[in-house]
């Protein structure tokens, strides 16, 4: 059976049209993403993609039927977004308050994690285990939408999320202010519990079924694997994440 997209709700922070789009972006306002139509003559939206470029939106490139299944078919005109539902921060904000209010910064890095649920759930997870924040990437990375603040139960209101250009630029920036990177990795020689979490730590989670980028495993100052059984090879990466938080919670408070 079909679905006729006119009669779904639209999203309260999706704007479209090329009017309001840009007047969005010269008021400063935040994007999640903005998704542009292929094809069209490259001036109709020079303004709209050079704005997006300066305050570092991440664009993507569209056919007229994607915009048209977001906008309920509405007279988009060939562009639409998604504008920010909670405030973003800079890294070196979010660091240097973390080491103003402690000596054992505890931050998470999301590599690939697509599924706002599971976004969300992972805010939630490091909101009760006194994470300082979370930090993922412009491009690939989950929008913070509504269901991503519901599955957080609202931590995503109050947790600072931190959206760098490339992962790999955040992890040398934790790695030069103290912070010992770590990746998750089912082939690491070191079990969770054998490494000291007592100290600034940085923990990347990869995607279910991907895991973390080769890239970053190297990157990383050491890997680490999570217990296991059964004939699973792996856990939701909601629930790994919790896994790893809460043994730096466990090892700092007893």
């Amino acid at each position: 059976m079909s679905i006729n997209h006119q009669n779904l709700p639209l999203p309260d922070n999706l704007i479209y049209g090329r009017h309001p789009v840009l007047e969005a972006l010269q008021a400063g306002k935040a994007f999640d993403k903005l998704f542009v139509q292929k094809g069209l003559p490259p001036d109709t939206f020079r303004a709209i993609l050079q704005l997006a470029r300066q305050l570092e939106v991440p664009v993507q490139m569209v056919p007229p039927e994607k915009l048209n299944r977001l906008t309920g078919n509405k007279n988009h005109q060939g562009v639409a977004g998604f504008a920010s539902l909670i405030a973003t921060f800079e890294l070196e904000d979010v660091l240097s308050a973390a080491y103003a209010g402690t000596t054992q910064p505890l931050l998470l890095l999301c590599d690939g994690i697509t599924d706002v649920g599971n976004f969300g759930a992972m805010a939630r997870t490091a909101a009760c285990t006194g994470a300082n924040g979370i930090i993922t990437p412009q491009k690939g990375s989950a929008i913070v939408n509504a269901e991503a603040i519901k599955a957080s139960a609202g931590a995503l209101n109050t947790l600072p999320v931190c959206r760098v250009r490339f992962l790999d630029e955040a992890i040398t920036y934790l790695q030069q202010n103290g912070v010992k990177v770590l990746a998750t990795d089912v082939g690491a020689p070191k079990w969770l519990h054998e490494i000291d979490l007592n100290c600034p730590v940085a923990f990347i989670m990869g995607a279910e079924g991907k895991g973390v980028s080769p890239k970053f495993v190297k990157m990383a100052d050491e890997t680490v694997k999570i217990p296991m059984q059964g004939s699973f090879n792996s856990y939701n990466v909601s629930v790994a994440t919790g896994i790893v938080l809460y043994e730096a919670l466990r090892q700092r408070l007893f």
